[in-house]
């Protein structure tokens, strides 16, 4: 069972980590106005808006400089649930064994 619970707390650090380079990808890419039409920044849109879009709901319409901080807060809480969901599997595994 701890080998398991390894296992699931490696690709949950894997995904997390997937999921941190689309997005600072599509961020950076955002600097240099993209062409839509182009496959590869519909993929990023469409795997990262899912995760952007709810946080960018929770804060207030403008903070005065018109700048997406969205990005920025998914990074914290990747950070977040790398050091604590991933970390805390971990920490089950070498009890269990």
């Amino acid at each position: 069972m701890s080998n398991l619970l390894v296992a699931v707390a490696n690709i949950f650090n894997i995904l997390l980590t997937i999921v941190y380079w689309l997005i600072l990808i599509r961020a950076l890419i955002s600097w240099v106005n993209p062409d839509p039409y182009n496959p590869i920044v519909q993929f990023l849109y469409k795997i990262t808006e899912p995760i952007l879009y709810p946080i960018r709901k929770m804060l207030p319409p403008t903070l005065g400089f018109g700048i997406d901080i969205s990005p920025i807060i998914a990074f914290l809480a990747i950070m977040f649930l790398r050091s604590f969901l991933v970390n805390t599997i971990l920490d089950l595994a070498i009890r269990l064994k």
